[in-house]
């Protein structure tokens, strides 16, 4: 019984602060999120995803950690499949910038299933949910510069061909 109740505790608080981050996350104009720019801006050692794909393998894996805008129709689609514009994948970038900060955030709510919960259940709770978000968090690291790569070509293939008048073709 008294399991069960830690068990409780966890899932109440895991799913009180995934809902208040969802909202919050949607509340934040996406104007304050500048992905060229610390800290959102990639780090020297990430090698623009190289350490990712290197030491990581995330390539491997990140398609199954499970996406939330699939499931919640108001949110931003993260693909690329129906808009492929400089301007839809620059606000994917920023879109990964509120995810990587929503990320971190919850993570450092981490300590509250050690307020919470029983001593070392707590304890463990705290460390793996802590843990949970890291491999988010390297998702949107990794995608964020490969996205704002292609959305620089995207725009200067945009300008050339707004260039070309066809009727003068």
């Amino acid at each position: 019984m008294k399991h069960k109740n830690q068990l409780a505790v966890f899932a109440v608080t895991a799913a009180e602060l995934g809902l208040v981050a969802h909202i919050l996350g949607e509340a934040v104009p996406r104007s304050r999120f500048r992905p060229e720019q610390p800290p959102f801006a990639p780090w020297s050692w990430e090698q623009d995803g190289r350490f990712y794909r290197k030491h990581l393998k995330i390539e491997k894996w990140k398609h199954l950690l499970p996406d939330k805008s699939l499931f919640l129709r108001k949110m931003v689609r993260k693909r690329v499949d129906s808009d492929a514009s400089a301007a839809h994948l620059e606000m994917l970038a920023q879109e990964t910038c509120v995810a990587e900060a929503t990320h971190w955030a919850l993570l450092a709510c981490s300590p509250l299933f050690a307020r919470r919960m029983e001593r070392l259940p707590g304890v463990a709770a705290s460390l793996l949910y802590a843990v949970s978000h890291l491999p988010f968090i390297a998702v949107q690291r990794y995608n964020r510069p490969r996205l704002l790569r292609t959305a620089k070509l995207t725009a200067r293939l945009e300008a050339c061909n707004a260039t070309i008048d066809p009727l003068q073709q």
